[in-house]
């Protein structure tokens, strides 16, 4: 069998069995190593999606794999039935290192903001007072939080809700990046609110970064009002935007935050929501759960890929070297009437391509792109999101930005 029949067999495996609730670009990866991926086919690529940031400490990272192993070999599961042995280690190593009283462990990101909903609700009902049934949580529009049932609820993405009705209640979407938007709706109904859901950069949404100032002035409003300021930091936290947290640029201390992806370096699936006692009480035995959430094999990776995060400095390597970025596709910008504009924060950037969100442009650029040696994916149709694994380093990065620049210059032919 020819390297592309078996890049093609697997393919048409994956069209077959699974369900088609991905349009993933034509490629089949078999291994992982740092900033570098490899096909079936034995071709390599700089990887500039990173998994959507759940890989910033490199793929197959040597310390989190050997963890892993070693966890693996000893126990993996116990439920929470039982305590064990490395639970209670990695929630002291995390609320120090966030400075929270306490952790929540779940596994994938929607299962962190499902419980970050719940714990607000259960918070404004008992603690703020709020009538029965009548709890509100503000969200921003074009937000992306997930894909369960009560998350796309609040979206405004029809891709993403229609015929998955009847949606969950209690939500207000404002406009992101609004500071009178939210000041409008906590005036008019702030004794029913009880949390206020934002990412500090719209991921999902094509790299959307506020106004400075603002996610400090919604931190004010919250507090002035006691509304709990609930961060989702899932794709922006653990070193991306250049700060252990995306909400550390303005020094805004959250209520609640929520972490995924990133936590265990791509190795087993980790969420968490963090938040103090007076929050987190409210959650009694019985009333929230996940068989495998706070698993020994979980807490053991995670640690170490979190210790990986600190040990490597990642979060100062990402804000340099996300300056050096935006910088050299500025140029570009200039050379290549394709590109828009660029944005971003930290090594999580979007280019915007000139041509309307409903063009083909952007996945041609991103197909292109590939065939030169570098992936990375268009969102919201005419959007390219690069995020590479915080471990790449100078040169590397000269070398994919040659690489951005020599597609540009064959798709302009």
């Amino acid at each position: 069998m020819s390297t592309n029949e078996k890049s093609s067999e697997l393919i048409a495996l994956e069209e077959k069995y699974g369900a088609h609730n991905y349009h993933p670009l034509p490629v089949v990866l078999e291994k992982g190593e740092g900033i570098y991926v490899w096909d079936v086919d034995g071709k390599k690529y700089f990887d500039f999606l990173s998994a959507y940031s759940a890989v910033n400490q490199g793929h197959c990272h040597p310390r989190i794999v050997n963890k892993l192993k070693e966890q693996a070999e000893k126990l993996t599961l116990t439920s929470r039935a039982f305590y064990n042995a490395e639970l209670g280690k990695y929630e002291k190593f995390m609320t120090d290192l966030f400075g929270f009283e306490k952790i929540l462990p779940m596994n994938t990101g929607a299962e962190a903001v499902e419980t970050a909903l719940k714990l607000a609700r259960k918070w404004g009902y008992e603690k703020k007072g709020i009538a029965a049934g009548e709890a509100i949580i503000v969200v921003c529009k074009d937000n992306f939080h997930g894909r369960t049932t009560t998350i796309i609820s609040f979206s405004n993405d029809e891709d993403a809700r229609k015929h998955f009705d009847p949606y969950t209640s209690g939500f207000i979407a404002v406009e992101y990046n609004d500071v009178d938007a939210l000041k409008q709706v906590f005036a008019e109904k702030a004794d029913k609110i009880c949390g206020f859901l934002v990412e500090p950069i719209q991921g999902e949404a094509g790299v959307n970064v506020p106004s400075e100032g603002y996610l400090k002035a919604c931190e004010e409003l919250c507090k002035q009002n006691n509304i709990l300021f609930i961060a989702d930091e899932i794709q922006t936290g653990i070193a991306r935007t250049g700060k252990m947290l995306a909400i550390d640029h303005e020094n805004i201390n959250a209520d609640v935050l929520i972490l995924g992806k990133a936590v265990s370096g791509g190795a087993y699936p980790v969420s968490a929501v963090l938040a103090n006692d007076e929050i987190m009480n409210v959650i009694k035995p019985g009333q929230h759960g996940s068989t495998y959430g706070g698993n020994p094999l979980a807490c053991a990776v995670a640690m170490e890929a979190m210790q990986v995060v600190l040990d490597e400095k990642l979060a100062d390597n990402a804000e340099k070297l996300g300056q050096l970025f935006r910088s050299e596709i500025n140029k570009l910008i200039q050379d290549f009437p394709l590109f828009k504009s660029v944005r971003g924060k930290g090594l999580l950037n979007a280019i915007l391509i000139n041509d309307t969100p409903d063009s083909e442009t952007a996945w041609n650029f991103c197909v292109k792109m590939m065939e030169n040696g570098l992936l990375a994916k268009p969102t919201h149709g005419n959007i390219i999101r690069f995020a590479p694994p915080l471990v790449i380093n100078e040169e590397q990065l000269h070398e994919c930005i040659a690489v951005i620049r020599k597609t540009a210059e064959e798709f302009n032919k």
